[in-house]
């Protein structure tokens, strides 16, 4: 049990498999000027911690603590924050790789990736939905300008950043085609999906034409494939932002664009992610919620890759 200067962290000394998470203890943070300290309540596991945790990405070595998704309650206010005080229920996501850290009881962070959650949602949805809707955005709205009446292919539909990504496309007025599974179609209905393809039995460069934009969240060979469904003018976006070049140089000469991104903290973009939320038209599905303590078996879940929607850990 942490004391009241301490916390409960999710760490690790070494790179591997979900067996390398383990509980410790360290000193609770305190806000710095234009920083909140959060409570955390609950916060998302995504693809990104479990390839972090076996690999290094972006961090290098441990040890480190992952999560960038949290929903809480704001405990203390550093020097010069305004917009929020103590006992609000705040979420957003921490800085993109660098700002590491949610799997844990305590957050310290620029007050400006925060926003408030919605009333009508809990902090389990709250804690889903900020990595997985900013990368939508960002991409769908941001980078391709998506527009009422185009048309919009997603890869991986049923995932986290997919089935975000099918709603906020479906709000904007979008037509929208999705790839998943066919045990999975039932879902990408309910979620709104116009045309569901099984990826398993049909070739989507085969099937799928005139596409305004494509939202590439597998990255490889398929962001390569997606620009020859597209009609002249149209992008696609992959938010795997390493990979060939070739991928351009095919966008050139097929007359389309090609645009790789990170995701990134902004205060803009999670408040239109609340306004989604509280007009009835985004929220996520939790495919499973673990205790702040099993964040093992959170990973060993989500690395099978045969989850729908957010795996989420709460923290009491």
């Amino acid at each position: 049990m942490s004391t009241v200067n301490t916390m409960r962290v999710i760490t690790q000394h070494v790179l591997g498999g979900p067996e390398v998470l383990e509980v410790a203890e360290v000193e609770r943070p305190a806000p710095r000027p234009n920083e909140i300290l959060i409570r955390v309540r609950a916060a998302g596991v995504n693809p990104t911690d479990w390839k972090h945790r076996a690999n290094g990405g972006f961090l290098g070595e441990p040890p480190f603590v992952l999560g960038w998704d949290v929903s809480g309650v704001v405990e203390a206010v550093g020097i010069g924050v305004a917009r929020f005080s103590p006992g609000d229920e705040v979420f957003g996501m921490l800085s993109y790789p660098f700002g590491h850290g949610a799997h844990a009881e305590y957050v310290a962070a620029p007050a400006r990736f925060f926003v408030r959650k919605p009333a009508g949602i809990d902090h389990v949805q709250a804690g889903a939905l900020p990595l997985v809707s900013l990368t939508a955005w960002q991409a769908l709205v941001e980078a391709a300008e998506l527009r009422s009446g185009q048309r919009v292919l997603i890869h991986a539909a049923a995932g986290g950043v997919g089935h975000v990504a099918v709603q906020i496309a479906k709000a904007r007025g979008a037509y929208v085609i999705g790839t998943a599974s066919a045990g999975k179609h039932d879902f990408l209905r309910e979620l709104g999906v116009d045309e569901a393809i099984d990826y398993r039995e049909t070739d989507f460069a085969e099937a799928v034409k005139d596409v305004d934009v494509v939202l590439d969240t597998l990255g490889g060979d398929t962001s390569l494939r997606s620009l020859r469904v597209l009609r002249p003018g149209g992008v696609v976006v992959s938010i795997s932002p390493i990979g060939k070049d070739d991928f351009y140089e095919e966008a050139e000469r097929l007359g389309v664009r090609a645009v790789r991104m990170l995701v990134d903290s902004d205060r803009a973009h999670m408040e239109a992610v609340a306004d989604l939320v509280e007009a009835g038209k985004l929220r996520a599905t939790i495919a499973g919620t673990f205790p702040l303590a099993e964040a093992a078996e959170a990973h060993a879940l989500g690395g099978t890759g045969r989850t729908a929607g957010k795996l989420v850990l709460t923290v009491d």
